[in-house]
C-alpha cells in the first residue's frame, strides 16, 4: 500500500508502529510527543506532531486531508484514569471521524476492543467500565456517519510473534491475538470492500489472514 496515504491516529501505539511498517511508505503517524515521533519515522512512517485531546476539526481536517483512509489506533493506554478513556478512547475518535467527513475522507477504520457494546461484566473496575463504555460509545457515533467505516474489537492483545492465523467474525469467543496479527488484518480490511460498514471480532485462530475474505 506504499501508494496509498493511510493516516494512523495513535501513531506511536504497538500496533500503529506495526501496521505503519506493513504499509511500507504510506502510512503517516499522529503523535501529541515530539520524543515519539523518531519512532514513528523509524518504522517507516512520516510522523506529524497533532494532539487529538487539544485539537480543533480544522486542524485535524488539515492533516487527513488527501488520505486514502484513516485508523484510529489511539488510545489512553495503561495506567490512565476514566476521565482519559473518555477523552482519547471515544472523543479523540469523534474528533478524527469530524475530521475525516470535513476532509472527504470515507474511509474509516477503528480499532475498538472485545466487549464493547455489551454490559460490562460485573466486579470489574470502574477504569475498565469506563474503557468500555467509551470505546461502544467511539463505535456508535461512528455507526451513524455517512462514512466506509470498519470497526475491529481485537481480543486480548500479546506481543507474540504473529502467525498469520486469527479468527474473524461478527462474534467470537474470548482469546489472545497478536498485536502482529491485528496490524496485518487491518491492512487486509483496508483493501476490502466487504469489509465496509462491518463490526468484527478478532482473535488467534487457524485462517491465513489472506484468505479472511476469500472464504466468505
Amino acid at each position: 500500500m506504499a501508494d496509498m496515504r493511510i493516516v494512523i491516529a495513535g501513531g506511536h501505539g504497538k500496533i500503529a508502529l506495526r501496521l505503519a511498517a506493513r504499509l511500507r511508505g504510506g502510512a503517516v503517524g499522529l503523535v501529541r510527543n515530539p520524543a515519539h515521533v523518531s519512532g514513528v519515522e523509524a518504522a517507516g512512517a512520516e510522523a506529524v506532531l497533532c494532539d487529538l485531546e487539544r485539537a480543533g476539526v480544522e486542524e485535524v481536517a488539515r492533516v487527513v486531508e488527501g488520505a486514502d483512509a484513516v485508523v484510529f489506533a489511539a488510545g489512553a493506554g495503561p495506567g490512565s484514569g476514566a476521565l482519559r478513556k473518555d477523552t482519547v478512547d471515544r472523543g479523540a475518535s469523534v474528533l478524527l471521524a469530524d475530521a475525516a467527513e470535513r476532509a472527504g475522507v470515507r474511509r474509516f477504520v477503528q480499532i475498538s476492543s472485545m466487549g464493547a457494546g455489551k454490559p460490562v461484566e460485573p466486579g470489574r473496575d470502574e477504569v475498565w467500565a469506563a474503557y468500555i463504555r467509551a470505546k461502544t460509545a467511539a463505535e456508535d457515533d461512528l455507526r451513524r456517519r455517512d462514512l466506509d467505516w470498519t470497526i475491529l474489537r481485537p481480543g486480548r492483545l500479546t506481543d507474540e510473534p504473529g502467525t498469520g492465523l486469527v479468527r474473524l467474525a461478527p462474534e467470537v469467543p474470548p482469546g489472545p491475538v497478536p498485536r502482529d496479527d491485528v496490524a496485518a488484518v487491518i491492512v487486509a480490511l483496508l483493501a476490502e470492500p466487504a469489509a465496509v460498514r462491518a463490526t468484527f471480532e478478532l482473535v488467534a485462530g487457524d485462517t491465513p489472514i489472506g484468505e479472511l475474505f476469500a472464504r466468505r
